[in-house]
């Protein structure tokens, strides 16, 4: 039987990766976060464990047990499992891994090293398709770090799996930042950083 592993980031967004076999889950024991590690240019979201939370994601098996493919993808992160998935359709249990950075080993996000906008932008299209509104403020309120300085490089996305947005898209998630008020740089006010390769 495959392994599967629980995505809660860009990795719900389906157009970012081609494991068809993909349902919505929900993982009990983790919360995201905002953060940046020395081995990424820009910061990206880490699952950090906290038994009050559940958060929403998407499980999908990983044919043959190769993992190759995904720790290239998520090579800042460790492979971890997940024992606690209460939220699933599968007719069986099964044996679940989650990408979280080491402890001791991630920081704050910073004007050097900030969040994309285009990838929010590609985690909060995910959460619309899979979880509706709902969803989409689930994942605002289950997240943390939103003081972080967000790079606002749609006019030239950073993050090479970025997605084209519908306006109401674009909408939402200026709404989410305008309520959290979260501070959002735009391109040209920030000195060149390199394009992101994962």
């Amino acid at each position: 039987m495959d392994a599967f592993f629980f995505g809660y980031g860009s990795l719900v967004n389906r157009k970012t990766h081609d494991y068809g076999l993909a349902y919505p889950a929900r993982a009990r024991g983790w919360r995201r976060i905002w953060r940046h590690t020395a081995l990424r240019p820009v910061a990206f979201l880490t699952a950090v464990p906290d038994s009050g939370t559940e958060i929403d994601g998407l499980i999908a098996p990983v044919p043959n047990g190769d993992w190759r493919a995904l720790d290239a993808r998520e090579h800042a992160y460790d492979r971890v499992r997940l024992v606690d998935l209460p939220h699933h359709p599968l007719p069986f249990t099964p044996d679940v891994a989650i990408y979280a950075i080491p402890e001791g080993k991630h920081g704050a996000p910073t004007m050097a090293h900030p969040v994309l906008l285009s990838y929010l932008d590609v985690v909060v299209q995910g959460y619309l398709t899979e979880f509706g509104e709902e969803g989409v403020a689930r994942f605002f309120d289950t997240t943390e770090g939103w003081d972080a300085p967000i790079l606002n490089d749609r006019s030239h996305p950073h993050y090479p799996r970025h997605q084209d947005l519908s306006p109401s898209e674009t909408d939402l998630v200026d709404a989410w930042l305008r309520q959290l008020k979260a501070r959002v740089v735009h391109l040209d006010d920030h000195p060149p950083i390199p394009r992101t390769a994962n």
